[in-house]
């Protein structure tokens, strides 16, 4: 089984600035991080290698400094990884975006895909399915736990909804997009550290697919963001002494007066 696990390198949004002149998203200095379900899919994958003998392949798009990303899955145990990089690429929405993974895909050759659910600087869920119709092949979506039948050749997924769980069987080809509850990714150890760092990334590049220029980068969004923004707080603080009842009776008289309960 080949599974290619697509990954996001992601700001850090724990300390995430905006620009107040442009709106945008302030990158410099920010840290980045493989976004959280993602991370899980990897997980996943891995542990499918370890039970089935699966090959696992990590790709993501992205600057060159995206690489950091790769590098710390193949350090976590996957077999390969792959950067999908070009200036052609830059500024592509989710629609754009999932073209050119699926398109990466294709060259490349999986029997399984996996995906996290969602990237947490957009929070879109779009990029999974999406690479899912590109490719012509089922999805399934929101994975809570998973498992392989080698005598069948078929796939077993719990699909996590609000009130309940979904039982699904698959076979053959697919796209599984994780939650981040599903298990908890583990860390990169000694050895695989060790030999990551003597693995190449293959870079991947707008000359080496088969898609229309039309159909990505800027060109190929038909959304666009507007501004981005984070909420602003008041600091504004009061100080009272006041005994139990009397704070209690102003707290009451605070909250309601902002319509807060």
């Amino acid at each position: 089984m080949k599974i290619i696990v697509c990954i996001k390198q992601v700001p850090n949004t724990t300390e995430i600035k905006i620009d107040p002149v442009t709106n945008t998203l302030k990158r410099d200095g920010v840290p980045s991080i493989i976004n959280p379900d993602d991370k899980t899919a990897i997980e996943a994958a891995l542990q499918m290698k370890e039970l089935h003998g699966a090959q696992v392949t990590v790709i993501t798009m992205g600057p060159p400094q995206a690489e950091k990303a790769l590098r710390e899955a193949l350090a976590m145990g996957a077999d390969e990884a792959f950067l999908l990089t070009d200036r052609a690429f830059g500024g592509s929405d989710t629609l754009a975006t999932s073209t050119i993974v699926a398109a990466a895909i294709r060259k490349l050759g999986a029997d399984v895909v996996f995906c996290g659910r969602q990237a947490i600087d957009g929070d879109t869920a779009q990029v999974g399915p999406q690479i899912a119709e590109h490719l012509g092949i089922p999805q399934i979506t929101y994975a809570a736990a998973i498992s392989y039948n080698e005598e069948t050749g078929a796939l077993t997924v719990k699909r996590q909804f609000e009130d309940r769980y979904q039982m699904l069987e698959v076979k053959g080809q697919c796209l599984i997009t994780f939650l981040s509850t599903m298990a908890k990714p583990r860390y990169m150890n000694m050895w695989d550290i060790v030999d990551q760092d003597e693995k190449e990334v293959g870079k991947i590049t707008f000359a080496d697919l088969d898609v229309d220029k039309e159909n990505i980068g800027l060109t190929g969004s038909p959304t666009k963001v507007k501004s981005t923004a984070t909420k602003q707080f008041d600091k504004t603080i009061e100080t009272l002494e006041l005994n139990a009842e009397e704070a209690a009776k102003t707290i009451l008289a605070a909250l309601q007066q902002r319509h807060l309960i």
